[in-house]
């Protein structure tokens, strides 16, 4: 059995990193009476769009909240039909069917367990209004041919980014290339603000200003949060009118505050070192991995800059002689060691069972459900840790 340190460094729980300069922030936000969506939110909002490359961003609660809003800005409305992989977290699809969409799953690609841009075009139909590209792992998805692909449709690419921050895809940022782009800073990502937050970020000023007036409550103030309307003076005597608050519509309060907007601050600024201690392990991983009987390591597409959030394994039960729930109990079991296994496909999951699916539609995705795990990675692994992980597995594989 490992040591608690090992075990620490291990564990795929908690993928940020925090010090001092997170404390310090926090702190300098009570002094100032701990506001909601506050300068603090602002700032980090201008600063997450000026590293992604984009014109506008939005702190929300999660990286839901920014994908329902996303679907909410392009103005998904009962009748759409939204395309997405059914190898993601349910948040991607749950955002569309909320506002009574129906999803489309298309297939992944075996290769990088993406969804397969070569498959994307037969899914389309004349009620499609969205496809939901996932980032998974950390590795972006082949986008020139699904924007591609959107364009000619006229069709809105909303990107889920939510496991991606920092990555890159022939030099763009991840989240910048489609109408939207949805981040998540849950505590299992690439950075975190204290557990939970989220962020969407575009170029269109449209769709900026529905997620932000849908974001708290259809107000504004400014163009910015509150709207207030002088009453009908004809209704009241001069001098005695006053203001009160109008909204747009009803919305929706998913407001960010600024002890997390403070805290992802410097996150963000942390956020690219974090990603290469990552990248760096990884390939510390895939190095000692190779010759282990059985095991497909992730493949790096030349043309991505992968950040991995998880480092993905395939299994071949025959070759390594285990399968893979035996091996995920072995390895927490008998080294301490606990694995991943994302994701189940959704397709498989009893809320689209009953939206007509089944098993056997998608074999790449089911593959990757029988067969896949993910290895713990994180920018707080020592040379020592990543040892015991390979040593562990090597005592297992044949």
């Amino acid at each position: 059995m490992s040591s608690p340190k090992i075990q620490h460094d291990l564990e795929i729980k908690l993928g940020s990193e925090y010090g001092p300069e997170e404390e310090q922030a926090v702190i300098d936000v009570i002094r100032q009476g701990a506001p909601t969506s506050g300068e603090a939110c602002i700032q980090f909002e201008q600063d997450f769009a000026a590293y992604c490359g984009s014109e506008y961003a939005r702190v929300v609660t999660n990286g839901t909240a920014a994908l329902f809003l996303s679907m909410i800005g392009i103005g998904i409305k009962p009748g759409d039909r939204v395309i997405t992989t059914p190898m993601t977290w349910i948040a991607t699809p749950a955002a569309p069917v909320t506002l009574g969409a129906e999803i489309d799953f298309v297939d992944i690609d075996p290769v990088t367990y993406n969804l397969d841009p070569g498959q994307l075009e037969a899914a389309i139909t004349p009620n499609t209004k969205a496809i939901i590209p996932v980032h998974l792992y950390g590795q972006c998805c082949d986008m020139d041919p699904i924007l591609e692909i959107a364009n000619q449709h006229g069709i809105a690419v909303i990107e889920d980014a939510c496991q991606a921050v920092g990555s890159q895809y022939k030099g763009r940022m991840a989240g910048s290339m489609g109408v939207t782009g949805c981040f998540s800073f849950h505590e299992q990502k690439n950075m975190s603000t204290l557990g939970e937050g989220g962020m969407i970020v575009t170029d269109d000023p449209n769709v900026y200003e529905r997620i932000a007036l849908y974001r708290s409550h259809c107000t504004r103030v400014h163009g910015r949060s509150t709207k207030y309307c002088q009453l009908d003076e004809s209704r009241f005597p001069v001098g005695k009118t006053f203001w009160w608050q109008d909204f747009d519509d009803t919305g929706y309060n998913f407001r960010m505050t600024d002890i997390q907007a403070a805290v992802g601050i410097v996150q963000l600024k942390k956020l690219d070192e974090l990603n290469q201690r990552r990248i760096n392990n990884a390939a510390y991983l895939t190095e000692a991995l190779r010759d282990v009987p059985g095991l497909t390591l992730p493949t790096v597409m030349p043309e991505c800059k992968h950040s991995f959030h998880l480092y993905p394994v395939m299994l071949d039960a025959e070759r390594f002689g285990m399968n893979k729930v035996d091996f995920v109990y072995a390895m927490l079991h008998e080294r301490g060691i606990k694995l991943g296994t994302h994701y189940n496909p959704l397709h498989w999951s009893t809320a689209f069972q009953q939206r007509g699916y089944q098993r056997g539609q998608f074999p790449n995705a089911e593959k990757v459900g029988e067969s896949l795990v993910t290895l713990p990675i994180n920018p707080r692994q020592t040379p020592e840790a990543l040892d015991y992980l390979v040593k562990s597995i090597h005592t297992f594989g044949q």
